[in-house]
C-alpha cells in the first residue's frame, strides 16, 4: 500500500468493517478501524487512532498520519480485517 493502492483491497476491507463491524451513528467499528463515507458515498473513510485514510472517486487516496510505524501498524489492521472476516 505504500507505493500503489489497490482500490479492490480498500474496497474489499470496507465492505467487511461496514458487514461485520459495530454500527455507531453511520459508521461502522471493526478491530479498532473505523469506516465511513461522505453525504453522497463517493468518498470512503477508514481511520483508527492514529491513521485515517480518504479514498475517493477515479481511486484518489490519501493517508494522513505522523510515523511510518503507525501507518505500518494500520495496515496490518486492514489486512487482518480482510483475511479473518
Amino acid at each position: 500500500m505504500k507505493n500503489e493502492l489497490d482500490s479492490k483491497f480498500v474496497l474489499q476491507v470496507f465492505d467487511k468493517i461496514r458487514n461485520n463491524g459495530e454500527h455507531v451513528d453511520e459508521k461502522y467499528r471493526l478491530e479498532g478501524v473505523l469506516a465511513f463515507t461522505d453525504f453522497d458515498g463517493y468518498t470512503l473513510y477508514m481511520q483508527d487512532a492514529l491513521v485515517s485514510m480518504q479514498f475517493g472517486f477515479h481511486n484518489q487516496y490519501r493517508f494522513d498520519y505522523q510515523k511510518s510505524e503507525d501507518f505500518e501498524a494500520f495496515e496490518k489492521k486492514l489486512k487482518y480485517i480482510d483475511t479473518h472476516y
